[in-house]
């Protein structure tokens, strides 16, 4: 008990350690912004970019968790000149983002931010103004960022290979600059979670009427959230959720929300989660800003028993009695979302756009590939009890269906990486060749403190304007 108590001592020192320095960085930053208020750093057609907006984009990096670096300056300017290119073509173009679109990524950033500041207060201490004003100050350049953003995709959107430009890119890279992949296995998965009774749930959805009496008896519902609630992304916040629409939420929740006028307290109510309550603190047409508590029943050990015994049958059925295949038995019985309607496959969690079933080995979670690791290809293995990454206990049946040895890319294996690797590198291409063409159509004008930043070389068009302008 004294080595945890020294422990978190510890961890609450380094905490107020890191606290501090970020709080002088920050308002380093802040003050630095202040000084240089009417430098332009950058001059882009008609707009203009000022050292200010550098120097508050780089703070806004610090509260993300980004390493400090002076040199990331100019990757800023660089960042900020052709996010100016992208958005003025967007206004000819007529690309623009919704107003909701923006709130909700202006809440979600600010989310982070006073998470990793250490609470809201915190946070306004920082900033030196409140959280209010902050968003007020930083929506319009998020706004930009997703306009920005939105056109570049328009850009991009007819980009597309064949597979005789697939077999192109392949033949064009160097025999051994060639990508080499590591083994790779196809995993299949039934998952069976412990179900629990009426009775077994009651003395979690009790605990949380206890709370409920208590803000109800006038405990503040933030306090108590970050007390008890077992949601580990919105406790230390209060549990607040920031804004959401109804598609953010689940059924329960959802309904639940937008039925609450702003200040009351939901009753007890569940989810697949668990037992909540929530408070709605202001609704905005069809998004709701709301904070809640969860309480999450555990796993006993009757269910657990429960749980193998169904495992058992449904193991027995695929590979004795054979009356049902893997893929049906999975879509029928498995309780892992993720799969069962993929014919039980796990999917390749770094490839998940493209729904890759093959897994590199060293990426399986340690449990499953300990149990691989003792199969062989097309073998189901017995169930096995597995515990996720909050220590929720479960039973589990895998099936092998391949296994693929390292080697280096080949068009017969690899054909559907090469296919998307050939296509960012065309997508990356049409996308420089579109900024080489805008920038020399744009007058561009960079301050000399940033004139040899390599990312800015040979950016600037000041000078081919001005030899134009003699000419004419």
């Amino acid at each position: 008990m004294a080595g945890n108590g020294l422990h978190q001592h510890k961890e609450g020192y380094m905490r107020k350690f890191g606290i501090a320095v970020l709080s002088l960085v920050l308002f380093a930053s802040v003050a630095h912004a202040q000084r240089v208020l009417d430098k332009v750093a950058a001059v882009v057609g008609s707009s203009i970019i000022l050292q200010s907006d550098i120097e508050s984009t780089y703070a806004q990096y610090i509260l993300q968790g980004q390493q400090m670096q002076p040199a990331f300056k100019c990757q800023l300017l660089q960042q900020l000149v052709t996010q100016k290119l992208l958005a003025q073509q967007a206004v000819i173009d007529s690309v623009d983002v919704k107003d909701d679109e923006v709130d909700n990524e202006v809440e979600r950033r600010m989310r982070g931010m006073i998470q990793r500041a250490g609470g809201q207060e915190r946070l306004e201490q920082f900033l030196n103004r409140s959280v209010i004003q902050y968003k007020d100050e930083i929506r319009p350049d998020i706004k930009e960022q997703m306009i920005a953003q939105r056109m570049q995709q328009k850009i991009t959107e007819k980009v597309s290979v064949t597979p005789m430009d697939v077999k192109k890119f392949y033949e064009g890279i160097p025999k051994d600059s060639l990508p080499l992949y590591n083994k790779e296995v196809e995993v299949g998965v039934i998952a069976f979670n412990p179900s629990l009774t009426k009775e077994e749930k009651e003395i979690y959805r009790q605990k949380l009427e206890d709370i409920r009496a208590r803000i109800k008896a006038g405990a503040d519902f933030g306090n108590m959230a970050t007390l008890y609630s077992q949601d580990t992304g919105s406790a230390p916040d209060g549990g607040d959720l920031g804004f959401q629409d109804r598609s953010g939420l689940v059924k329960e929740f959802s309904a639940m929300a937008f039925k609450l006028k702003a200040g009351e307290v939901s009753p007890v109510f569940e989810t697949e989660y668990g037992f909540h309550i929530l408070q709605v603190i202001e609704r905005r047409g069809e998004q709701v800003h709301a904070r809640h508590i969860l309480i999450i029943p555990q796993s006993t050990p009757t269910s657990l028993d429960r749980s193998k015994s169904k495992a058992d049958s449904v193991y027995n059925l695929i590979t004795r009695n054979k009356k049902i295949d893997f893929s049906s038995a999975a879509s029928f019985y498995s309780d892992d979302k993720d799969t069962k309607f993929n014919g039980g496959m796990m999917l390749n969690l770094e490839n998940v756009q493209n729904r890759s079933t093959y897994i590199p080995t060293d990426r399986l979670d340690p449990q499953v590939a300990a149990v691989v690791d003792t199969m062989k290809v097309g073998e189901i293995a017995k169930p096995f009890i597995y515990a996720d990454q909050a220590g929720k206990k479960s039973y589990r049946i895998l099936y092998l269906k391949s296994v693929t040895e390292a080697h280096k890319a080949n068009l017969a294996q690899d054909f559907p990486r090469l296919k998307e690797i050939a296509q960012d590198d065309k997508v990356n291409r049409t996308v420089s060749e579109w900024f080489e063409k805008k920038r020399k159509e744009t007058f561009i004008r960079i301050d000399p403190e940033y004139a040899q930043c390599k990312q800015l070389k040979d950016w600037s068009t000041t000078a081919t304007a001005s030899s134009t302008a003699k000419t004419n």
